[in-house]
Formats: C-alpha cells, sequence, structure tokens
C-alpha cells in the first residue's frame, strides 16, 4: 500500500476531480503534441509507465520491438520515452501546481512484444491491457483498469479503481477500498480479491484453481453452472448469504473454520476440484446458476 499512498499524496484531492473527467479518444485535436519512438529489444523487455491521468493502450505484436505513441494537448505536460538496457520508461512530466485533468492528459498507445513485463502507476482514467504474457503491477489511483487474455502473476493495487478482467490465466493479486471488481471465465491457477466497499463478481468456469474473494461491505456474487466442479466456503458476520448452489459435505471431512457469530455455506459441487473462499462483514454473497 505504500505505493498507493505516495500515489495519493502526489495528486492530493485532484483524484475525485480526475475520476469524475471524461476520457477522450486517441485522435488528434490540431493543437495535438505527438512523440513516437521505437526501441529494439530481445528475450522479455520491461515497459514501465508513469503517468498522472489519462488513456493507456498496451497492445502484443511478434516483432521484438516497443511502439510507444504518446500525445497530449497541453503545454502544462510533456511525454518522454527512453531505454535503459532491456527497460523502457515511458512518463508524464507535470509542469506546475493545481492543475486541470485537462492540462495533466496524456495518453499512450504502446506495442510490445508479447512477452513482456509491465509497471503501469497513473492517478486515473484508464488502462487497457490486450495479449501480453509476463507479468504485471499496476499501481492507481483512480484508474479503471481492464485486461483481456493476459497471463502471469497479475498485481493490482488501487483506491477507488475498478478492475474487469477476461479470461485472464496465471495468478491474480488485487487490493482495493472502493473499486468493483469483476472477473469473467478466468483462467487462474489462484487469485486473491480484496476489496473495502467494492463489489465483486466471479462469473466463469470453476473447475480448476484457488479463489479467495473478500470485501467489508458490497456484493461478492459467484455464477456456477451445473458441470463446475468446487468446494465452497462463504461466511459472513452481519451480512446475508444467498446459495442456490446444491452442497454435499465435503467427501474429504477437511474441517474448516469460520467466525464463531457468522453465518456461513461450506460443502462440495460435484467432484469439488476448484476451492472458493468469500467471506464478507456486512455485505451480501450470492451463489446462482449462469444464464
Amino acid at each position: 500500500m505504500n505505493s498507493i499512498r505516495k500515489l495519493a499524496s502526489h495528486w492530493g484531492c485532484r483524484a475525485a476531480a480526475l475520476s469524475a473527467a471524461l476520457l477522450l479518444p486517441l485522435a488528434l485535436p490540431a493543437s495535438a503534441h505527438r512523440i513516437e519512438k521505437r526501441f529494439p529489444v530481445d528475450g522479455r523487455p520491461v515497459v514501465i509507465v508513469r503517468n498522472a491521468h489519462g488513456r493507456i493502450d498496451v497492445k502484443s505484436w511478434k516483432r521484438m520491438e516497443v511502439v510507444v505513441v504518446g500525445t497530449h494537448t497541453s503545454e502544462k505536460n510533456e511525454v518522454e520515452s527512453k531505454q535503459i538496457d532491456n527497460r523502457i520508461e515511458v512518463n508524464t512530466h507535470l509542469k506546475g501546481q493545481n492543475l486541470t485533468p485537462a492540462e495533466m492528459e496524456a495518453n499512450y498507445e504502446i506495442t510490445v512484444p508479447e512477452e513482456t513485463e509491465l509497471q503501469i502507476q497513473t492517478g486515473s482514467g484508464t488502462v487497457i491491457v490486450e495479449r501480453v504474457y509476463g507479468d504485471m503491477t499496476f499501481d492507481t489511483v483512480a484508474a479503471d483498469v481492464q485486461l483481456q487474455e493476459v497471463y502471469g502473476f497479475l498485481m493490482v493495487k488501487t483506491i477507488g479503481g475498478s478492475l474487469i478482467c477476461t479470461r485472464c490465466a496465471g495468478r491474480l493479486s488485487v487490493t482495493s477500498i472502493s473499486g468493483n471488481i469483476q472477473l469473467f471465465q478466468p483462467q487462474l491457477d489462484f487469485a486473491r480479491v480484496q476489496t473495502t466497499s467494492g463489489n465483486i463478481l466471479f462469473d466463469g468456469e470453476l473447475r480448476r484453481g484457488s479463489y479467495n474473494l473478500k470485501n467489508y461491505s458490497g456484493i461478492i456474487e459467484v455464477r456456477f453452472s451445473e458441470t463446475d466442479s468446487f468446494d465452497l466456503n462463504a461466511s459472513t458476520v452481519l451480512g446475508s448469504i444467498e446459495n442456490l448452489a446444491t452442497l454435499k459435505p465435503d467427501p474429504r471431512g477437511a474441517r474448516r473454520q469460520v467466525p464463531r457469530a457468522s453465518n456461513a455455506f461450506i460443502g462440495t459441487f460435484n467432484e469439488g476440484h476448484a476451492r472458493i473462499e468469500l467471506s464478507t462483514y456486512n455485505g451480501k454473497i450470492r451463489i446462482r446458476p449462469r444464464d
């Protein structure tokens, strides 16, 4: 959480205004400033992006080259990219204090080799990553993160941003204060998702992997099909649980402890191949059939 606090203190109370700002498409107005740089790389490069506000699009191709296209319209910031060995760093430099979202906005289109490690820090806006296979970290104040068909160790830390993860594979760790988390068709071996007041949605096959979904308040919803196979441990202290899965006792006879004052559903669905643990203090847990 140290990196989140640094971002929050850096931008201060701008986060609320930033999250409300509308994102513009990457089409360039006449007054836009634009850079385009190409960096030859080998092996598995590392790409680091630091941005205050705007849109960051990262896509892959089969070339061993990183291409960075950065645009901004304000004279109050400038975009920069440089190469150090096999590491590419992309930075937005702000000029002045108390800047508006429009003055801070910089947008990036970045194309990377398929096997690339990403480290992205941003205040607000949107981060979109598609078909990149490498370890990734995302550290945001209020930016929304959208991942599609990515693979690796994925770590997301945010204060108020959301996460949509579609067909993500590997291992996932998410911590948030108020952001909503949605996992669609996950192919993860392991996922740990924790948010204080945000909602969590899991919509995908439950036939493998281990998933731990937790919040203090809000809704945790898991959707399953009749062909899924999972062990379930769902508990709440002051909230409610709606379970529409027909569970049977754990055939392995494992004992799983829940808080003494909890309401809980514990059991196995089909053979129990996947493991899913759901917990909330005063929120709602829903286990429902997939439409």
